[in-house]
């Protein structure tokens, strides 16, 4: 690995390995470890690997889903944190009341992720938290285009129907 292709493609992707990373474990200390594994690992890469890559970030962020998986597995528990404290794309011009339902309505859409299986958890943070393609999250995922096509729409169909529960129950 050189010193050009680490600071242009590699350190730039480091705060979406760590998201990713921390999507996947739960947990902040074990996100960062997850990271600073993959850099190095990345850093440690020999010549002909690095001609073989085809891009950085697909490579990077297969690698950081992997030790994550990996360091779940041998945890055996779930993720049960929220992966940001604030939510992002909040309007900054609307009302405090408009703030707070949005908020709140990002909040419970966190939670109820949480609860969705791995895999369409997965999916769904990547595309739209992460905004990769179907490609990338094939790629990625190591499944068919089919299967994350499948995995977003049950998912997502999950998240609503809860939610159209959760509203009609709240007065």
């Amino acid at each position: 690995m050189n010193r050009t292709i680490f600071q242009q493609q590699i350190f730039p992707i480091r705060h979406k390995l760590f998201r990713f990373a921390l999507k996947i474990t739960g947990n902040l200390h074990e996100a960062e470890d997850i990271v600073q594994e993959v850099m190095e690992k990345v850093w440690k890469t020999d010549d002909d690997q690095t001609n073989r890559v085809q891009s950085w970030e697909a490579w990077c962020m297969t690698l950081t889903r992997n030790r994550a998986l990996d360091k779940n597995r041998a945890r055996s528990i779930r993720r049960a944190q929220p992966l940001e404290a604030a939510p992002e794309g909040i309007d900054q011009h609307a009302t405090p009341a408009d703030a707070l339902e949005s908020n709140d309505l990002i909040e419970q859409i966190r939670k109820l992720m949480h609860e969705l299986p791995e895999k369409q958890r997965i999916a769904m943070h990547l595309r739209d938290i992460e905004a990769l393609t179907y490609e990338e999250i094939s790629d990625l995922m190591d499944i068919s285009l089919d299967q994350v096509k499948v995995n977003l729409h049950r998912a997502r169909k999950a998240i609503r129907e809860k939610l159209i529960g959760i509203e009609t129950i709240t007065p």
